[in-house]
């Protein structure tokens, strides 16, 4: 065998925080919702969920302590190509499954929408961009989201140039110049806060360069809890540290969003990585846990077609609130469902044959 190669023990996935696991379940959960109610309430302030948003900072926040616990040790051996390969495997089937789902919603969206505007060319361009990851916010009919058949990949662009950063750079840094990066990305983020008045961009054209800054601090600060070992022991359990995120959500939306959405993003979501990591989990709770990390990607990932959907019924229909009560919770359950029917029978078998693929190349 060749010494060069990475083996199958260095390839192989570490073994996971259930408790943060369930968090980022929970996370995917109040984007979802955010994403309904923000089409029935375009004033935020009326919106009970009108922070869901910031479960993406979560996200990056959870994916930098989670990228330093599972690649520290072992990047060096492994190589940087070898750690590409990973998240390519990781992240990529996905993103091709949300951008055909996407595809699909825009040109048979039974209630609304104009694909006819559009020609051949222009569609194909803009799916092939969706799937590539390449930004071109064009397609009026979707917002001019950065990705015209998948919005939420807008999330996963920026992670991918973390990743690439975090490959070529945070890898090899001292915790001293990693601490002032983390600073000086903060100062970003009260930036964009102040001049924004909230940190809802990143998504579409106008608001790209907000994604890089709401990348940064939190991923960087992620490793950093990491590095540091700011893990906080408690008894607070899966149920209560849930219950302190879901606070950040569900916070009111009001003029003085500037001040509290960064407050939140640089000191309250570290602080519940640190919980969630010294948390212990109930046994009772661990099934849970699982099930809700292992669908919290797909179901982030897929969500979005059925939204421009219910986005075009609402516009068209405006249901009342007990109609829109049910359709939301309906949604809810099925999108989950298809979420799961998307994991086992879509991503766990393509990651599967490429992970064994790789490790046959390898030996």
């Amino acid at each position: 065998m060749d010494t060069n190669k990475p083996t199958a023990a260095i390839l192989q996935t570490k073994q996971h925080f259930n408790i943060l696991d369930g968090l980022r379940g929970i996370a995917a959960l109040a984007v979802v919702v955010f994403h309904f109610m923000e089409w029935a309430y375009t004033d935020f302030s009326k919106n009970f969920i009108a922070h869901g948003f910031l479960a993406v900072d979560f996200f990056f926040c959870l994916s930098g302590f989670v990228i330093g616990y599972a690649y520290d040790d072992r990047i060096a051996k492994m190589g940087v190509l070898e750690f590409f390969k990973s998240r390519l495997i990781r992240l990529h089937p996905l993103i091709i499954a949300g951008s055909v789902l996407g595809l699909l919603a825009f040109l048979f969206d039974p209630f609304g929408g104009h694909p006819e505007l559009y020609n051949a060319a222009e569609i194909i361009v803009a799916f092939l961009c969706s799937l590539l990851l390449i930004p071109l916010p064009v397609v009026a009919d979707r917002g001019f989201n950065l990705f015209s058949f998948n919005a939420p990949s807008w999330s996963l662009f920026w992670e991918y140039i973390a990743n690439i950063v975090y490959a070529l750079v945070l890898s090899k840094i001292k915790r001293g110049f990693l601490i002032l990066l983390t600073i000086i990305s903060a100062v970003a983020i009260c930036f964009v806060a102040y001049r924004s008045g909230n940190l809802l961009g990143g998504w579409s054209g106008p608001t790209f360069w907000d994604g890089s800054a709401r990348i940064s601090y939190s991923f960087l600060a992620g490793l950093l809890i990491y590095r540091s070992n700011w893990i906080i022991k408690n008894k607070l359990g899966f149920i209560g540290i849930a219950m302190l995120l879901c606070l950040a959500f569900i916070m009111p939306f009001s003029e003085w969003n500037w001040l509290t959405e960064p407050l939140v993003v640089l000191f309250y979501f570290p602080l519940i990585i640190a919980l969630g990591a010294g948390a212990t989990l109930a046994p009772r709770l661990q099934k849970i846990c699982i099930f809700s990390g292992k669908i919290s990607y797909p179901l982030y990932m897929t969500h979005y077609a059925v939204l421009w959907m219910f986005g075009n019924y609402y516009t068209s229909h405006k249901p009342d609130t007990m109609q829109l009560t049910l359709i939301i919770i309906a949604g809810l359950i099925l999108l989950v469902g298809a979420a799961y029917l998307v994991m086992v029978v879509y991503d766990i078998p393509v990651r599967k044959y490429l992970s064994e693929r790789r490790v046959r190349k390898n030996k």
